[in-house]
């Protein structure tokens, strides 16, 4: 492989990897990979083409006719599907949950594999998922496995959509991570799991700069940066 730097960082969804990995990306200068929208963009796809998630043979040419890239902005990394900025479209809950289904379907991981791989460029790069240390970048120089409890990322989740003015339902929020972390942690494809080599944090109770700063530590350990 590539000897570009790569920063991996994977676990659930709500551990805060998002907005750390943009922090640790802004910090170096280095590109960023949000792994979970290219999941989310198949699945959006797919719900806007009637297209049966169990369907594996079309998922995979789905997969591999996306027109996807990602643009950096001031407040965030937007997500472009043909042109068209579907950032805030991919966030819903109902697609997060078909993109943990779509996830799961080995044909759509091995066609996804490579077009994740052709983001890593000089000087480096943020990878963000949920096998980036496992599967995707294994030869990554840091590996960063965050967590944080299921209750904890309910609450998390639950702020962020009354922050936005839309309704939250905490119980049924938590059920559905408790439900989507289950699938994606038994799944018999690249299941979501700490690196053997990875730093586990576990952020229930952390600050947003106490886990930058943990992830910057270990890079200047391994001679990223100052």
């Amino acid at each position: 492989m590539s000897k570009v730097p790569v920063i991996a960082v994977d676990g659930p969804g709500g551990s805060g990897k998002g907005t750390v990995c943009k922090r640790i990306a802004d910090t170096l200068h280095y590109h960023i990979l949000d792994s979970g929208a290219i999941y989310r963009v198949l699945a959006y796809a797919a719900l806007q083409s009637g297209t049966d998630l169990a369907d594996s043979a079309s998922l995979e040419k789905l997969a591999l006719s996306l027109d996807l890239s990602f643009v950096p902005a001031d407040d965030g990394v937007l997500t472009v599907l043909s042109g068209k900025d579907i950032s805030s479209q991919i966030r819903t809950e109902e697609t997060g949950a078909a993109a943990s289904k779509v996830a799961a379907v080995p044909a759509v991981r091995k066609a996804l594999l490579e077009r994740q791989r052709m983001f890593r460029a000089a000087p480096g790069l943020v990878a963000d998922g949920r096998d980036m240390g496992t599967v995707v970048f294994p030869d990554a120089e840091v590996k960063i496995f965050l967590d944080a409890s299921c209750e904890e990322r309910a609450r998390r989740r639950v702020r962020q959509l009354e922050a936005r003015g839309k309704p939250a339902d905490y119980e049924k929020i938590l059920a559905e991570i408790a439900e989507r972390d289950h699938r994606d942690r038994t799944r018999a494809v690249a299941p979501l799991k700490p690196a053997d080599d990875a730093l586990v944090i576990d952020s229930t109770g952390m600050s947003i700069d106490e886990e930058v700063e943990k992830v910057l530590s270990l890079a200047r350990e391994k001679g990223l940066c100052s």
